[in-house]
């Protein structure tokens, strides 16, 4: 195997001296492996080219993986979560709640509540990050629920909420 046959996947992913994957649309390197969907993905992967996703501007890509560094192959979040500890009210249909969030990202988010929810639920979260400043309000879904937490999706990108993409930023999520 030629390596000049391998360059324009490793192109896609950043062929520069570092030893990190970079998105090749917006150059940032938080990025994560995402599972294959494809036989040609499959296959490509046997020749340590693999998928992944940029976290900063969800752009798919190929790149060469072999020597790099990156996160390992994440299930279904496309996002990384980060802890927090904040105060959150949430409402939908004839649910109204109160709970705890506990982890956040430009996708989703998880809470501890008492409230008895199903997945495909959506709500109307309002999260309080600052005492002097209003809630953030955000839509979700409901996509996993435990014994006392539940999994959200946010319906809308977190990346149109001027005010969440701030306080993320200010968390370390860029």
């Amino acid at each position: 195997m030629r390596l000049g046959r391998m360059a324009p996947h490793m192109a896609a992913g950043d062929v520069s001296e570092s030893s990190t994957v970079r998105c090749p649309d917006c150059r940032k390197e938080s990025v994560h492996r995402v599972p294959c969907l494809s036989l040609s993905e499959q296959f490509k992967s046997l020749l340590f080219v693999s998928p992944f996703r940029c976290q900063a501007c969800g752009h798919r890509f190929p790149a060469f993986r072999l020597g790099r560094h990156y996160p390992p192959v994440s299930e279904r979040r496309t996002h990384e979560r980060i802890p927090v500890r904040l105060s959150l009210a949430f409402s939908g249909g004839r649910i109204k709640g109160e709970g705890v969030l506990i982890n956040i990202s430009l996708g989703g988010c998880l809470i501890e509540t008492a409230a008895l929810v199903k997945a495909d639920d959506i709500f109307h979260l309002k999260l309080f990050v600052h005492e002097q400043e209003p809630a953030i309000e955000v839509a979700a879904m409901v996509r996993s629920v435990g014994a006392k937490w539940v999994g959200m999706k946010f319906l809308r990108s977190a990346r149109e909420d001027r005010r969440l993409v701030a306080y993320l930023r200010s968390q370390g999520i860029e």
